[in-house]
């Protein structure tokens, strides 16, 4: 296994015991490299000091910026890749959600406030210029979300999925779409925290993960 990931930190146990055995691991020459996700920048700091950390998986896209609170520079600074789980927001950025409510019964989006009616009509909201800003960009909106990822270091790896073909290959042909820095600037001001509607998670669910987190223009409004 090139990249073995701890998951999710257990706050019961020390991540440097957990990064331990992983380091045991790697010296056992059962793993290639060890992977933290959804961790703050101190726990990343406390694993550091225990074994070398090739890759930290957090959220992070145009609508869940988190990293910009202190990981994107940490992992930048200390040579590990940032990888950037949802970048296309969950299907959002993509324009692959017309309604949330036609979702199968069993999707997860169903249980996130964003995609929940209390939200949504906001964010929905915010569609019609982001296909806008994508057309003039000369590419497909998910594209778009990608470009403005990858212009945000080197060491930020999206990892978008898909089960949709088509958009499989924009994700693809995502790495060769060229798109000027002014016009990035732009949909970082039209999709960001102050303009997203809703928490990414759940109170309960975001009680699960260790990453930096910040009030959203929904949050401070309830």
């Amino acid at each position: 296994i090139d990249l073995y990931y701890l998951h999710r930190w257990d706050p019961k146990v020390p991540i440097g015991e957990s990064v331990g055995a992983l380091a045991e691991m790697v010296a056992a020459g059962k793993i290639g490299a060890i992977g933290l996700s959804e961790v703050s920048v101190a726990r990343l700091r406390e694993a550091q000091a225990v074994a070398p950390i090739a890759a930290v998986q957090n959220e992070y896209s145009l609508w869940s910026r988190n990293p910009e609170l202190g990981m994107l520079e940490a992992t930048r600074e200390s040579g590990v890749a940032l990888v950037a789980f949802s970048p296309l927001a969950r299907g959002f950025l993509s324009d692959g959600i017309e309604d949330p409510a036609a979702l199968a019964p069993k999707d997860i989006r169903l249980n996130m406030p964003r995609f929940q009616p209390d939200h949504w009509q906001a964010n929905a909201a915010l569609l019609p210029a982001w296909r806008e800003l994508a057309a003039e960009a000369g590419c497909a909106p998910g594209q778009l979300a990608l470009a403005w990822l990858f212009s945000r270091g080197e060491h930020v790896v999206p990892i978008p999925g898909t089960t949709n073909l088509e958009h499989f290959r924009e994700n693809q042909a995502s790495t060769g779409v060229g798109v000027d820095a002014a016009l990035l600037a732009r949909a970082g001001e039209l999709i960001d925290t102050a303009t997203v509607s809703g928490p990414r998670y759940s109170a309960a669910s975001e009680a699960e993960v260790d990453a930096e987190s910040f009030v959203s223009a929904g949050e401070a409004a309830q």
